[in-house]
């Protein structure tokens, strides 16, 4: 009796239609985080106390842009698993079905969060701001952000549709349009140039919730070529559906809850960090940096999230339809491929940050103290690129699978319980500051991998129907 030799460790077939599927979606990431960058650039061109104070009040209103729009662009979850479930059935006609029903959901519940949003940010602000200017200039400049929420969501719905059917390049072009139109935006408004109102930090918002628009505009245009609309006929009579919107909700809602938990739990972990340096300021410290190397190593961070999340958007359109074509062991194949591949490339990354946290940290500051308390939380973190790649990537692939509610209840559990209490425990009471800190973002990663691991592997998913 023969046994079958084993196969290679990386599936390079797969792993191949992984990054066709991967690589367009990471380049429209990062190139859709250029909104923030342009606005960044063209606020700090203003006058000196303007400048330094419109800067500082992009953060809280990015946060809470997230916190709103991320929870409802969490229709994404489910609009791509159900669009990728039904593809890989052949159900061209159900899977065209999904994108107006998430369309309206998502409009429906941006114009809700605009209103909220409009009426709360003075409030939420003055919680988080000291500064009376930078609360002025945050509010004026996140209430115009928040009139792009509701075209952020919808976007979300169209690029989900696209990504389930594997067509994930075109919202690169959305994307590139969004940063042009941005781009010329700001220079006009910001400085009032041809003729057009000087607006200062508010005519940045302006410019990112008009690109905002523009980017739905562009996936609409896509949605009406003639080919997509014979094959999907989305816009056909009675489509609209309650029981399809309900089952959207029920697998987006805990996917939104769990972004929002993301974002209120590093809210917290950067608040841990301010009060390290605040204590050292009580302390007689002339300057504490701290904090500083914190937004530094997130930025650079963002971008190993943002690949990750390219990653997993491609291993959650490959298993929701391999589990649409009634091939679960396939789907779990694809999901170990891209973890692998992640791994990989993360890995290398990783050692590269590692061998070099001083180079990294001199692209963003120039300031020896800066780098100085920096190096070793980078070194870190720059070790938790596989972790990070594993993590992210098989709680996509849980979120394509259907199984949204449980990786909702890891997020809610970890942050809160894991990540937030750790990082104070280790960072102030124990006294090992930004050290400890990133010491407890990474436990943080390692649990959410094994969590996410462990879950996979035991293969419940694989019974789900959506």
């Amino acid at each position: 009796m023969t046994s079958t030799p084993p196969g290679p460790w990386l599936d390079r077939e797969k792993a191949a239609r992984i990054l066709r599927l991967a690589a367009p979606v990471i380049l429209a990431m990062l190139t859709q985080t250029g909104v923030n960058i342009v606005d960044t650039y063209f606020i700090g061109q203003l006058p000196r106390g303007v400048a330094s104070d419109g800067q500082a009040a992009l953060t809280p209103s990015l946060m809470f842009l997230w916190a709103v729009g991320g929870f409802l662009s969490s229709i994404s979850v489910g609009t791509l698993a159900t669009t990728a479930r039904r593809f890989g059935e052949g159900k061209a006609l159900e899977a065209g079905a999904v994108l107006p029903n998430a369309a309206v959901v998502a409009i429906v519940g941006g114009v809700v969060g605009t209103v909220v949003g409009w009426l709360a940010l003075p409030w939420a602000f003055s919680l988080l701001v000291d500064n009376p200017n930078v609360v002025a200039l945050g509010v004026g400049y996140a209430r115009w952000r928040f009139f792009g929420i509701a075209s952020m969501a919808a976007t979300a719905a169209y690029k989900s549709f696209y990504d389930g059917v594997g067509k994930t390049h075109l919202h690169l072009y959305a994307a590139l349009a969004m940063n042009v139109v941005n781009g010329l935006l700001c220079w006009v408004l910001i400085f009032g140039r041809y003729g057009a109102p000087r607006m200062g930090v508010s005519g940045a918002g302006v410019a990112a919730c008009v690109s905002s628009w523009i980017g739905l505009l562009v996936m609409v245009l896509f949605s009406l070529r003639r080919e997509d609309r014979a094959r999907y006929d989305f816009y056909r009579k009675a489509v609209l559906s309650w029981t399809l919107m309900k089952q959207l909700l029920k697998l987006s809602v805990p996917g939104g809850v769990a972004t929002a938990a993301v974002m209120a739990g590093f809210l917290l972990f950067t608040r841990v960090v301010a009060s390290i340096d605040r204590d050292a300021m009580l302390a007689g410290a002339t300057a504490s940096f701290n904090g500083t190397a914190t937004t530094i190593i997130i930025e650079v961070l963002s971008m190993t999230f943002v690949s990750c999340l390219a990653f997993g958007t491609a291993t959650a359109t490959l298993v929701g339809q391999s589990m649409g074509r009634n091939d679960p062991d396939l789907a779990e194949r694809y999901a170990w491929t891209s973890v692998k591949l992640a791994v990989l490339i993360f890995g290398a990354m990783g050692l590269l940050m590692f061998a070099y946290p001083a180079a990294v940290l001199g692209a963003f500051s120039k300031e020896a103290p800066v780098i100085a308390v920096g190096v070793v939380p980078m070194k870190i973190m720059a070790l938790m690129g596989p972790v990070i790649a594993t993590a992210m990537i098989l709680t996509q692939a849980l979120f394509g699978a259907g199984e949204t509610r449980f990786v909702m209840i890891a997020e809610l559990g970890l942050h809160f319980f894991c990540l937030v209490p750790l990082a104070w425990l280790l960072g102030k009471a124990l006294g090992l500051g930004l050290v400890g800190v990133w010491l407890a973002a990474a436990v943080y990663g390692v649990a959410l991998a094994l969590l996410m691991g462990v879950k996979f592997s035991r293969g419940g998913w694989k019974k789900l129907t959506v």
